[in-house]
Order: structure tokens, then sequence, then C-alpha cells
């Protein structure tokens, strides 16, 4: 259903916001950028001399025809040709010096925002729509050549040659020349203004349904699989199609007013020029004017008001451009939660003994995650946190690697707040095997190295090793260099897992956690890898967060979360002995279960 006009987006900042975002960047080459404009000045003033040339050639023969040809045009002539080169030799400078201002006030641009996201908060990455946000980069990076091409190439170029032209028929012919000329350009350029800004709602609904559609498309596209699953090709057509007809509607309505726009330009330019050429005329009637005047006055005209014709569809694009550059500007207007103190030091890792005291937190003010939960992991132990889905068990290790900060109480590592920390020096020492495993559409050898960039290729296949993953690369036909596809589709749940242990090992931090770590593997592999993980974690402090028991019977502790509270605690013999929530979730995972698992004093590998 088409959205009433009410409803159609505001700009969230104003043009000369976006502006005066722009011009730091700008500033940074102003020499360049004021060589630039010195040959713009020059190029319009032989631009400009190319007319008055003309009127003397004119003047000359128009005296005496036979003898000017020979004695007075051929100076005149050469110095036409002269200044015709002039207008393009300076040109072609100006693009030349003020290309890698430009290209480069893109780069740093692009490279602000980019870091920005990435300094964002999760809460922000959470809500994002990358489709959305991805169009709103291109676009808005896009915008930022344009909007420079367009001020330096048109607008500039455009008002200075106005300027000079009507100084020009203001000295040397009746003032009336002058008036007409400027009355006319004041009248076009304030009705361009306000059409065009009235038009500006109509380029932000049509941009927002863009970004929504391509949202839709990439979420769809991401989620090739479970689209195929549910046979849902046609809802998906008929999402992405509802967004697409919105932006339709939107273009019409853009298209439709652009009309109006250039009817009332071309009316304006087409009265202004007829009635400077009918006064012309008339003063080479009355004898006032020459014909060489006319040809002056006429060529004056037409080099105005074809780029003044030009500078309407200049100044929409402007419009357009600023449009555009608002979405990108205004994700650096995104604030983070989650930011380095003043007076933030590096962490002293020390012994690495992490502390949780009293800690409470909440995702959304109605729904309390974590309760006073207090705990301590020594420096080389190892605490797992078990508990039903929902109970609070990977947020703590969101809290431990700060995507959050707690409600109240605080996360100490080494008797140091994590919040007075830098968080580069935080997360430098923590490393973590996600349950979920994303990829990079990358290599092996790449998504492994990931975790230490500056890492060997041994040092790379040595953790390969460690994670039971290198007989499995080496068997591929392109070993490491195989791409495993987007978001690493390519390879099986367990074979992404594995990656991600190789490199939470090559990452070699002080503090580990396991999220779910073994989740995606079978028993063979599982039990195959736990001796590797053990070696890992030795003289680690280590969390596990687990499904399994199995996999954590040797811990230090155990803590078990139900609603978000620590309800027992203690080693896996002790818990049992309770009888109580951890037994009970013993129980049933050895019925679930084909075989027993062994206890701890017949296990012949240190198991999590």
């Amino acid at each position: 259903m088409r959205p009433r006009r009410t409803d159609l987006p505001a700009r969230s900042r104003n043009d000369w916001k976006t502006l005066g975002t722009l011009m730091p960047y700008l500033w940074t080459f102003r020499v360049r950028i004021g060589i630039a404009m010195l040959f713009l000045m020059l190029a319009k003033l032989a631009n400009i001399g190319v007319p008055v040339t003309l009127k003397h050639i004119v003047d000359a023969l128009d005296i005496n025809q036979h003898e000017a040809i020979v004695a007075v045009p051929l100076a005149l002539l050469v110095a036409y040709g002269l200044l015709r080169l002039g207008t393009s030799l300076f040109n072609e400078l100006r693009n030349a010096i003020f290309a890698r201002a430009s290209q480069q006030s893109i780069r740093q641009v692009a490279l602000k925002v980019f870091r920005h996201l990435h300094d964002l908060s999760l809460r922000f990455h959470l809500d994002r729509q990358t489709g959305g946000l991805s169009r709103d980069l291109e676009r808005g990076t896009r915008s930022i050549s344009q909007l420079l091409h367009y001020l330096v190439f048109s607008i500039l170029p455009t008002f200075f040659e106005i300027a000079v032209v009507t100084t020009i028929l203001l000295l040397n012919y009746d003032s009336s020349f002058a008036i007409v000329t400027f009355i006319t350009v004041v009248c076009y350029v304030i009705y361009t203004y306000y059409v065009t800004n009235w038009r500006t709602k109509f380029r932000v609904w049509m941009n927002r349904m863009d970004s929504e559609a391509n949202t839709r498309a990439i979420d769809s596209l991401i989620n090739y699989e479970t689209v195929k699953y549910f046979g849902n090709e046609e809802y998906e057509a008929l999402r992405y199609d509802h967004r697409m007809k919105e932006w339709e509607q939107a273009s019409v309505k853009s298209q439709t007013s652009l009309a109006l726009l250039n009817t009332g330009q071309g009316v304006i330019i087409a009265s202004g020029l007829t009635v400077l050429m009918i006064m012309a005329g008339q003063g080479v009637a009355q004898g006032k004017l020459t014909l060489g005047d006319f040809v002056l006055i006429n060529a004056f005209l037409i080099q105005l008001y074809i780029p003044l014709n030009f500078l309407g569809s200049v100044f929409r694009e402007i419009s357009h451009c600023l449009t555009d550059m608002d979405r990108l500007f205004g994700l650096l207007d995104e604030t983070t939660d989650i930011i380095d103190p003043i007076d933030a030091k590096s962490l002293n890792i020390g012994n690495g003994e992490v502390c949780f005291e009293n800690v409470s937190f909440s995702y959304r003010d109605d729904r309390p995650i974590l309760r006073d939960v207090s705990f301590t992991i020594a420096a080389g132990h190892k605490a797992a946190i078990v508990g039903t889905s929902g109970a609070g068990k990977s947020t703590l290790a969101r809290l431990l690697f700060r995507f959050y900060d707690v409600d109240q109480g605080r996360v100490t590592i080494n008797g140091q707040d994590i919040r007075d920390v830098s968080l580069k020096s935080l997360r430098k020492t923590i490393g973590i095997v996600p349950q979920d495993t994303v990829l990079f559409n990358d290599t092996i050898f790449y998504n492994i190295r990931y975790g230490r960039p500056t890492a060997s290729r041994d040092e790379v296949e040595q953790a390969a090793q460690l994670a039971h993953l290198h007989t499995f690369i080496a068997s591929l036909p392109e070993g490491y260099e195989t791409r495993v596809g987007e978001r690493g589709l390519k390879l099986s749940g367990g074979e992404k897992q594995r990656i991600a242990i190789a490199r939470a090992v090559l990452k070699d931090p002080k503090i580990l956690i396991f999220d779910e770590a073994t989740s995606a593997l079978d028993s063979h592999s599982e039990q195959a890898i736990q001796q590797a993980l053990s070696e890992v974690a030795m003289n680690h402090t280590t969390l596990v967060i687990a499904h399994r028991l199995s996999t954590i019977i040797d811990a230090d502790e155990i803590l078990v979360l139900e609603q978000g509270q620590v309800v027992e605690r203690g080693s896996h013999p002790q818990l049992l002995s309770l009888e109580g929530v951890y037994a009970r979730m013993w129980a049933l995972q050895l019925q679930d279960s084909p075989t027993t698992p062994p206890s701890p004093s017949r296990q012949k590998i240190n198991t999590f």
C-alpha cells in the first residue's frame, strides 16, 4: 500500500551539517585544492575571453572586410585559438590536481566509517540490516565523489563565470543587460532550490525502500538453504517485490516532479534569453551597439545559460548526493556504550585470575538475565557453566569479553575491573571458541591464521594439528588454500568448529572460553579432540560453557545456572552427591547416551 506523504522519512541531518562533516577531510588537501581552484579560474577567464575576442574579430571584419582579414583578425584569430586551447588545458590541469584530493578524501571517509562500525557495540550489530547497511555505504562513498565533482567542476565555475560576465556587461553596456541577466539567474536559482528541496523527500523515501529491498535480498540469499527447506521461494520473492514496489512508487514520484522542475527552469532561461536578445537587437538597429557587440552578448548568454541550464540537474544531483551522504555520515553519529575510559591502561594479565563479583545484567529492563552471580576462576584452573537454554551461560562469556557492561557488580581479571582497562589489551588476552562458528569467505589457511595474522605457515599447520584438522585439510585437493564459502557453508559443522579451535590455539591467549566448543562434533571426533583441548587449556584460565556434561566432569568447579542465578556449585562428584538440579541433568543425559560415559577415575585422557 502506498504510504501517505506524512509517512515519508525525514532527513536526520541538514545539508550544512553533512558538508561540515566532509570539510575536515578536504582541508587536509587545502594546498592542492587551492591550486585546482586557480586553474579553474584561469580556465573560466580564458573561456570568457573567447566571446570578447570574437567581438573584435567581427567588428574588424565589419569595418573593412578585405584589409581586416590580412591585417587585423589574424592576430585575433590566433588569440582566439590560444584562448580555446587555454580553456581546455587549464580544465585538464584542474582535473589532474584535484583527483588525488578527491579520491583520498573518499578513502579516508570510507575507512573512518568502516572503523567506526567495528567500534560500535554488539547491540548495534545485532539490530543492523546487513543488506541495507552495505547499500548505504556504497551510495554514500559514491556520492562523495559525485558531490566534489559537481562542486568543483560545475557549481563553482558556473557562478564564477556568472559573476565575471555580469560585471563585463555592467561596465561595458547599459545596466539593463546586467540587471536582466542577474534577475534571470536569481529566479532560476530560487526556483531550483525550492523545488529541489520539495523533491528531496521522494529521494529519501526511494533510498529507504532501496536499502530495505536489498536487505531482504541479502538476507534471503544468505539463508538459501532454509528457503529451500521450506519451499518458500515465492514467499521470499513477494517480500522482495513488496519493497521494490514501494521503491517504484517513490521513483515515479521523483521522476514526475523532475519534469515540473525542468519545465520551470526552461521557462525562466528562455524568457531571460529572449528579453536580452531583443534588447541587443534593438541596440544594433539604433546604432548604439555594433554587430560585434550583438555577437558578444549572444555568445555570453549562450555560454552562460547552457551551463546554467545544466546547473539545474547538477543542483538536483547534489541534493541527491547530500541525501545519500546523510545516511553514510549518520552511521558516524551512532554511539557505542562500550568504550575505553579516558585514562585506560593496558591490562596486566598477571596470573590470569577471573572473578565475577555480584554481577547482575539484562539486555532489556523488563527481562533480567543474570542476578547477583559471583564466582572466581583461579589462575590456571577450569570453571564450567551448565544450565538450561536462556539461563545466561553465554552472557557470562560476552560480559568477560566486554561486549556488554554489567548493570551491577563487576568483572575483574587479576584484580583489575575490566571496565578500567583498554578493550584492545583485554580482548588480546582472551581466546574464544564459539558454539556457532562463522568463517570468512576465504581459504582455510586465512581463517585459521585470523587468530594471529602475523603467524607463519608452520605455526598455522601446528595449530591445525592440535585441533585434529591437519589430516582432513591435507586430504583436500587444494589443501590449506581450499575456500570455505559464504560463512563457511562448504564445510560441515564439525570442520568449522575445529577451525575455530585451531584459530583460538594460534592466538595463544592467557584466558580461554569454550562455548559449546565440541557441540558440532560426533562422539568419536569429540573424544579424539578432548586431549588436545586439555593440553591447550593447561596453564590457562578456562571458562567452559557446556551442554554435554561428560565434557566438564574434570572441571575444578561447575556452576549450575537457573534463571540467571547460581543454584549449585562444586565439583562433579560433589554436585552428584547433592542429588539436585545437576544430578537430574546428569541422569537425563545418561538416559539419552547410548553408552555410559566413564567416571573421572577411569578416564585415560583429560576432558572438559
